[in-house]
């Protein structure tokens, strides 16, 4: 009877470890909350420390026992390379070594104590001196962390990862589990007791105790974070490229968008084109292609005027006269000569003369039956196209050759005020390159219910050509105050409006909603939305906007 009580209580004992056992990791049900779950795990950033000065900004990050020392200037983010940088540690002054252009390392053996060190940073650039002071603060797991991996047993591992006071709370529930039932003698006891012993165990350990102790490997990656600012490390601001500006205010002249078109200066341009209808022949060395430079004169083609079957015949008949005339005319000069005694010298010299007018009407006969017209280049430059094709039959005034000088070409813009422009101007290609612009004069004749506008381009033409289209910003109204800033330092957000990205600190920006307006073919004008005073991203400001 006693034994069979013994049994009874026993398994009641058993029925109530498991219960709590199921009621540790229980989740909450309907009309009870049990607090957030925890936020997943994000990218981590290693230990680093910021300091920043007029002249220089600097990010020293730790990794591995050694400090990477990213160095830029403060203005415009650009690396400094070839600075020497001498840093007071707690272990002494040492000097760090140039590892990459901006970059530079240290060993620091100190920062494997965790805690918050002082450093003081010495850079000398050229003839610009400054003190940086910073302190890097390492935490504790980031100090032991590569020794508490090393420590760690093996069977961890195989256990999940579980922290240590968990396995021993979990061997130490087995192990009471085991002599309880011992001490029944039980076979079916004992094993109860074992599971209900890891039970309890397992229900006196905190949920979170099952995720791996350490913490994910700090990798510096560039993130956005909830409030919308990005955070890039400096070596992803080195790969994107980003370069700042300091915002400044200003009163700007007022700004009119006109359509523009590339073409040839007038004075420096040409066509070759022929006089009379023929067909095309090549000169000596063929037909010059598209691009081939010339110089004035140079003949670029010939045209053999085409004769028909009646006009060749009247030809052949004037020729057989003219020979007739000559003979006659040449046997009376022979006569005449040879009896100089007989005649008057006024006599011989006119057969001389009708002799060699008679010849000389011959010898423009023959020419004009196989000589060609030459096509001269009337202007040097460059040939922009070429319709010359050997064989080829031409009319009267058909244009064979373009020359144009690459480096004298005008600008025609529509407009609708002569004055648009006097002032100053600039163009924009479709490509984003920007030209000076100079104004030569305005039309009086409409077209297109817009007066045409005439500028010259005043900085290196580079690669434009005739033909191209682009939009010209002439100087036009009342000015404007704001803070001009490039075009590319402008980009639209997702809600379509645009936004500048504010350099708050060394590796985070913000992005700024901004009203802006046209100023030149480089710049836009700020009006709202932006402080004067600010570092903002110019370069790399697109690819700052697609972080996620």
């Amino acid at each position: 009877m006693a034994r069979h009580f013994l049994r009874k209580a026993v398994f009641g004992l058993c029925g109530l470890l498991a219960g709590a056992a199921l009621s540790g990791p229980a989740a909450a049900h309907e009309g009870h909350d049990h607090g957030a779950p925890p936020p997943p795990p994000g990218t981590t950033l290693a230990p680093r420390a910021e300091a920043a000065s007029a002249d220089f900004e600097l990010v020293a990050v730790l990794r591995d026992g050694t400090l990477t020392i990213h160095l830029d200037r403060f203005a415009d983010n650009a690396p400094v390379e070839g600075a020497t940088i001498e840093v007071d540690t707690p272990e002494g002054s040492r000097t760090a070594k140039p590892a990459e252009p901006g970059a530079y390392v240290l060993p620091v053996p100190f920062a494997a104590r965790p805690g918050a060190h002082d450093l003081a940073f010495t850079v000398t650039a050229g003839d610009t001196v400054d003190v940086l002071a910073a302190t890097l603060s390492v935490p504790a797991a980031a100090a032991t962390s590569s020794d508490t991996q090393m420590a760690a047993p093996a069977v961890l591992a195989q256990l999940g990862g579980l922290r240590t006071d968990v396995l021993a709370g979990i061997l130490a529930g087995l192990l009471i589990g085991f002599l309880a039932g011992a001490l029944v003698m039980s076979r079916r006891a004992g094993p109860l007791l074992v599971l209900g012993s890891l039970g309890v165990a397992l229900a006196g350990t905190p949920q979170d105790a099952w995720a791996a102790d350490t913490q994910p490997p700090a990798r510096d990656a560039a993130q956005r974070l909830p409030d919308g600012s990005v955070i890039v490390p400096k070596p992803t601001q080195r790969i994107l490229g980003v370069r700042t500006l300091v915002t400044t205010a200003g009163t700007f002249a007022g700004t009119v968008e006109l359509p523009g078109r590339v073409v040839p200066d007038a004075n420096a341009s040409g066509l070759v084109q022929t006089a009379v209808g023929g067909r095309l022949a090549p000169p000596e060395g063929g037909f010059k292609p598209p691009g081939t430079k010339v110089a004035a004169g140079e003949i670029l083609a010939h045209v053999h005027p085409p004769i028909g079957a009646s006009d060749l015949k009247d030809l052949e008949q004037q020729g057989y006269e003219l020979d007739q005339q000559i003979a006659i005319v040449k046997r009376r000069y022979e006569r005449l000569s040879a009896i100089p005694n007989a005649v008057t010298r006024r006599e011989v010299e006119e057969a001389e003369i009708e002799l060699k007018g008679l010849e000389t009407r011959r010898a423009k006969l023959e020419r004009v039956q196989r000589e060609p017209e030459a096509l001269r280049a009337p202007v040097a430059g460059v040939i922009a196209t070429a319709d010359a094709v050997a064989g080829q039959m031409a009319d009267p005034n058909t244009v064979v050759f373009r020359i144009v000088d690459p480096n004298r070409l005008w600008v025609e813009a529509l407009g609708f005020s002569p004055d648009a422009g006097r002032s100053g101007a600039t163009g924009r290609l479709p490509d984003g390159r920007t030209v000076a612009l100079t104004f030569l004069g305005a039309g009086i004749s409409d077209r297109a219910q817009a007066l045409p506008l005439l500028f010259s381009v005043a900085s290196d033409t580079g690669e434009l050509r005739p033909g191209q289209f682009l939009t010209v910003f002439a100087e036009a109204g009342a000015p404007r105050t704001g803070i001009a800033i490039p075009h590319s330092a402008v980009v639209h957000g997702a809600n379509g409006l645009p936004i500048v990205y504010e350099h708050v600190s060394a590796e985070r920006f913000m992005a700024r909603e901004v009203k802006t307006e046209p100023l030149d073919a480089s710049r836009v004008l700020v009006l709202a939305g932006l402080a004067p005073g600010r570092r903002i991203a110019t370069d790399g400001a697109e690819l700052l906007d697609q972080i996620r």
